[in-house]
């Protein structure tokens, strides 16, 4: 398996290298050449499979310059500690025909522990066959989830350090505690004064800056990501789709073979994306319902096949999808185009211009036979998580209640009755003022975040992870806030650097 840039098609690395690299040199994303195809005897196979199993089965055919003892290894690792679940990944169904893919039972309590459990393995394994011995520095924007997620999955990993940059008032309370009180001797977090994508573009504009990787080289440093620009957040994602269809197929909920639908609430689009390469792979996916908040750049351009992030930008209770740059499209785009790189190009330079582009007629009727968008707002949002928990006992966090709202109205547009499976991607007690606001509608709030997770734990009868309610006590260790144009001073500062 090789992969090529979206940038420049005729490019051609090993896993190993793309998922060292993090980005290619021009600023592409990395691509697998060539997706690959499974069959209806692969499906069943992973039916009495353990989650780790069905990730090796799948991450075996992306990453074929692994030896299976890595794999073996690397998903053991990953996924056999530290998940509140057996099951590790759970589809649950609540009721009212709701399928829940539960991917927030890792050590961060969100979905992002999915993939960078694994990233810190597959990461190092390939620094030992192309760095050359230097040290791994990992760069991170952040609207929240993915900055926590990266910190405990590389804390104390030898040859790396791990740097995270998020938006100062961009993020929830808990989501900021879980980062600023992180523990390790490699770790250093920093906010920014603006959103995440201004995050996203100073991490993007350092990495590809040659001044900046001169530097490093002289330290025996080389940056990657994990962000799901590198390929190694992205391919275990593809993983939990499969996993998902095996549990239907258990539960007597669906047969091999027949179609079922997803939806995906997202900012960034790499969980999505995650989800249109297991379709294309085969897995019998019919549509593909990409769900967002007020922010719905993503809902626009899948339905008119206009680009345009020069738009207000809100701030929602489900922040980690306060996002107007959505990285992950690129990769879309670059596989509908036909991987005409010069085409995504043209679309990204007239981004970086204009701040929109608009892709062909050609694309947009690939896109429409694939997709499915709209979008919650956090009205909508917070009466989603109240009607779900008054139905059915299950209690969504923010980003949940905007899958299934915008599940809801597709169904009722529609009337597409075949099963779906609504991503959860985080535990509610990461968003406890929002959701407590949604179930206790109207009552008054305790005055501070723990307090409401106390109230939201006796109201609704669930428990808070163990994890965040330790928080509390927990000592804050990382203070500092910069402009973006003080982003690189920051990146030499917390690397020691002059």
């Amino acid at each position: 398996m090789q992969y090529s840039s979206t940038r420049n098609n005729s490019l051609s690395v090993s896993s190993a290298q793309a998922i060292a690299s993090g980005i290619s040199s021009e600023g592409g994303l990395f691509v697998p050449k060539e997706i690959p195809h499974i069959t209806a005897e692969f499906i069943e196979s992973l039916v009495p499979m353990t989650y780790i199993e069905r990730a090796r089965a799948v991450l075996s055919l992306y990453l074929t310059d692994y030896t299976k003892e890595e794999l073996d290894e690397y998903t053991e690792g990953a996924y056999g500690t530290g998940f509140s679940s057996a099951d590790v990944a759970p589809t649950v169904s609540v009721g009212g025909g709701l399928n829940i893919l539960e991917l927030w039972h890792g050590p961060t309590c969100a979905f992002k522990d999915m993939a960078l459990q694994l990233l810190p393995y597959l990461l190092t394994g390939a620094a030992k066959r192309v760095s050359g011995g230097k040290e791994t520095v990992i760069l991170v924007a952040t609207s929240g989830d993915t900055g926590k997620a990266a910190l405990e999955g590389f804390k104390d990993v030898a040859g790396t350090r791990i740097l995270v940059f998020y938006p100062e008032d961009g993020v929830s309370p808990m989501q900021k505690l879980q980062m600023t009180t992180q523990k390790g001797g490699n770790v250093g977090v920093c906010a920014i004064y603006g959103n995440f994508d201004d995050a996203q573009t100073g991490v993007k504009r350092i990495f590809t800056d040659p001044a900046v990787k001169a530097k490093l080289d002289e330290n025996n440093m080389a940056f990657s990501s994990a962000n799901s620009i590198n390929w190694g957040r992205l391919v275990p994602q593809i993983v939990y789709y499969f996993s998902a269809y095996a549990d239907m197929i258990k539960q007597d909920i669906i047969k091999n073979g027949d179609r079922i639908n997803f939806t995906v609430p997202t900012g960034n689009f790499g969980n999505i994306l995650a989800a249109y390469y297991a379709r294309e792979m085969g897995l019998p996916v019919n549509r593909l319902i990409c769900a967002s908040n007020a922010n719905n750049v993503l809902t626009e351009f899948l339905t008119t096949g206009h680009y345009n992030r020069c738009r207000p930008f809100h701030t929602t209770v489900s922040p980690s999808m306060d996002i107007l740059i959505s990285s992950n499209l690129e990769r879309l785009l670059y596989h509908l185009s036909g991987n005409d790189s010069d085409e995504i190009n043209r679309l990204y330079a007239s981004l970086a211009k204009t701040g929109e582009f608009t892709v062909s007629a050609d694309i947009l009727e690939k896109i429409k036979s694939l997709f499915s968008a709209d979008f919650c707002d956090d009205t909508e949002t917070k009466q989603t998580i109240h009607t779900v928990f008054e139905k059915y006992n299950y209690l969504c966090d923010t980003h949940t209640a905007v899958g299934v709202g915008v599940y809801e109205k597709y169904a009722a547009a529609t009337g597409d009755a075949a099963p779906c499976v609504i991503d959860s991607t985080a535990s509610p007690y990461k968003f406890a003022k929002a959701v407590l606001e949604a179930v206790g509608a109207g009552k008054e709030l305790p005055p501070d975040e723990f307090s409401m997770v106390d109230e939201l734990e006796k109201m609704t009868g669930t428990a808070a992870p163990k994890q965040l309610k330790e928080l509390k006590n927990a000592e804050v260790r990382f203070r500092k806030t910069v402009r973006t144009d003080e982003m690189e001073a920051a990146v030499y500062s917390l690397l020691g650097i002059k």
